[in-house]
């Protein structure tokens, strides 16, 4: 049977001698050359991608030293500068403030900035601002030794101006100037030493059922004691070894500051505890003046005998310690035994205690 595909019988094969011209292999058609892709965007894509790394490393370096100085600052005694009033950068003014229940913080804090001040040759004079109720004897005194030491070192004026409540510790740390100021509304005074503990006998033995037991080498070694009502002798015993001695040196420090204006027995006479309002302070002859910060910083130039002084105040840094504190509270009932300890031991205080 013939195939009309073929043009032959089927199943035959083609020979030389049939006759029979077999078909020639189909070339392939030419294909068009690939067009070679241009290498400028190649090139524009590896420079964007140096460039992002760049920065990047830029930024990562920049934000480790940012996080190096504001965690670093603080600690190694820098402050920074805010403006309060405009002036020549030649002669400053410095403003140092003591506020809150002075401890031994705010000691090194007030330490740090005289110290800042006493390395700045264009500083003319200092205003310790105090807004404190006082605090623990030590702090007190170690920031009146600072101050003192400071206008004597460096022979620039201080003065102390008093904001809101500088009483008892307040008025110590404002003796060391040279001169005091007050705001109109302003309470000082408290000239004393004040000591108090809880006595816990009946709450822990009658309501709790706790026997406390103390082992000691002698008598006096726990007086005073939270664990029982104190006697008379042990009073007098507080009395003649803490409160006495610190009253002492509280009187000597006013009768140092005040021996122009006051004679010693004037100044026992008004160290009886007795807080005073500014102008109750000023007809007693406690304090020099009456006045807003304003008067102040023109007080303090005509102290210095400069005129158009730039004013600044020194301020803490803010550190990535504050920044994980807004983020962190402390738990209200976390007690730990260094607050037990607080709770617990007597402090002697030049302290002003409004409750």
């Amino acid at each position: 049977m013939d195939d009309p595909q073929y043009g032959g019988v089927a199943g035959s094969e083609a020979s030389p001698n049939s006759g029979v011209v077999p078909p020639r292999p189909v070339a392939p058609l030419p294909t068009a050359p690939t067009p070679r892709r241009r290498s400028g965007w190649r090139v524009l894509g590896w420079l964007f991608l140096a460039l992002s790394v760049s920065v990047n490393i830029g930024l990562f370096v920049t934000l480790l030293g940012t996080v190096a100085f504001f965690s670093l600052g603080s600690q190694s005694g820098t402050f920074t500068e805010s403006v309060i009033q405009k002036g020549s950068r030649s002669k400053k003014i410095v403003v140092v403030s003591v506020e809150g229940v002075i401890n031994s913080r705010q000691a090194d804090r007030v330490r740090g900035q005289l110290k800042m001040a006493a390395k700045d040759s264009a500083v003319a004079g200092l205003i310790i601002r105090v807004n404190s109720p006082g605090g623990t004897i030590s702090a007190s005194d170690q920031i009146y030794h600072e101050i003192r030491t400071f206008r004597e070192r460096e022979g620039k004026p201080v003065l102390a101006f008093m904001q809101g409540v500088a009483a008892s510790g307040g008025y110590y740390v404002s003796a060391a100037c040279e001169q005091i100021m007050a705001e109109p509304t302003a309470i000082t005074g408290s000239i004393g030493v004040i000591m108090s503990y809880f006595v816990l006998e009946d709450l822990l033995e009658e309501k709790l059922g706790v026997l406390p037991v103390v082992v000691k080498s002698g008598e006096r070694k726990d007086w005073p004691s939270s664990y029982h009502k104190p006697t008379e002798e042990q009073l007098e015993y507080l009395q003649t070894q803490l409160i006495r001695p610190a009253y002492a040196r509280f009187l000597s420090i006013v009768q140092t500051s005040r021996q122009d204006h006051l004679s010693a027995e004037q100044v026992e006479a008004l160290a009886d505890g007795t807080i005073f309002s500014a102008h109750e302070a000023q007809e007693n002859r406690l304090i020099d003046q009456i006045g807003y910060l304003d008067d102040a910083m023109t007080l303090i130039q005509s102290m210095a005998d400069v005129t158009n002084a730039l004013v600044v105040e020194y301020r803490e840094p803010f550190t990535v310690r504050d920044l994980v504190g807004l983020r962190s509270r402390p738990s209200f009932l976390k007690i730990d035994q260094h607050t037990l300890h607080e709770w617990s031991t007597p402090q002697v205080l030049y302290l002003w205690r409004a409750f």
